[in-house]
């Protein structure tokens, strides 16, 4: 039976519709599960955070975050080289999630009550601190409580951001995109000091020798999380009981050695995973 020329433009405008929305990034949240089970995954992940998350001049990708991201896919069912790693900045962590545009983030991503009105977490997976960066001649910033009348960089979207504007109203806050941006304005003196977690911080500090330091002791602290669809639970409790195994299976203390260690920044304790 012929089709008509009707039909015929019917049946192109649905394709069309169909790859459009392939080709967009999707305008819905995307489960783990399934995109696991077709093979493949889409992370983000934080591109200029060395030792966590870094994207490398020939294009690989390397760091903690990385590792764990590949641990999971592996436990998954997911060959590493079926991963799409995409970047996520803090301010636009749940929007990729919730457009559908990644799987899941693994991005240095503090897992709090406001976030989880939007996204699910799992985890955590890891447990750090906010803390300062500050130039490695000075002596008059030691910890949150000197920094009255300075002013301090971090970056919009963030929980440390917000901290700041929470709990220390007289500092005069910076806010950047990305935290690369923060270091190279303390690096030129536009900014006094910068803020983020310790870990964060610690690997910044490694790659220009001589040139910044970590102060104070951490005053916050941060659970990192997998953040993927807020009612994927299946997909969560798979991400979970992968974390589990990585901890578990050693895996996590050498994925940690191997690209946290050479900053000095000491290993903290195990996680222990929340299934809220």
């Amino acid at each position: 039976m012929r089709i008509t020329r009707p039909l015929r433009f019917g049946v192109a405008i649905a394709a069309l519709s169909i790859v459009a929305t392939a080709c967009g990034g999707g305008e819905e949240a995307r489960s783990v599960s399934s995109s696991a089970e077709a093979g493949n995954l889409v992370v983000g992940i934080k591109f200029d955070q060395p030792g966590l998350g870094l994207r490398n001049p020939d294009g690989s990708f390397t760091g903690f975050d990385v590792e764990v991201a590949k641990y999971v896919a592996g436990q998954l069912g997911v060959d590493e080289g079926n991963i799409e790693f995409r970047e996520a900045p803090s301010a636009q962590r749940e929007t990729l999630i919730e457009n559908g545009e990644v799987d899941m983030v693994v991005a240095t991503y503090s897992i709090t009550d406001t976030r989880k009105e939007k996204v699910s977490f799992a985890g955590p997976y890891f447990v750090a601190g906010q803390s300062l960066l500050v130039s490695e001649d000075n002596t008059d910033i030691t910890g949150p409580d000197t920094l009255e009348g300075r002013t301090l960089c971090s970056v919009t979207g963030s929980t440390p951001a917000q901290n700041i504007a929470d709990e220390y109203p007289g500092v005069q806050l910076q806010p950047y995109d990305t935290y690369s941006a923060c270091v190279e304005a303390l690096r030129n003196g536009t900014v006094d000091a910068v803020t983020t977690d310790d870990i964060i911080l610690a690997g910044y500090a490694a790659q220009s020798p001589g040139q910044f330091k970590v102060v104070g002791e951490p005053f916050t602290t941060e659970n990192y999380g997998i953040g993927l669809a807020l009612d994927d639970t299946e997909g969560r409790n798979q991400i979970n009981d992968a974390i589990e195994e990585m901890v578990s299976s050693g895996a996590w203390e050498q994925a940690f050695n191997e690209t946290v260690g050479d900053s000095g920044y000491e290993l903290p304790a195990e996680p222990t995973v929340d299934r809220y």
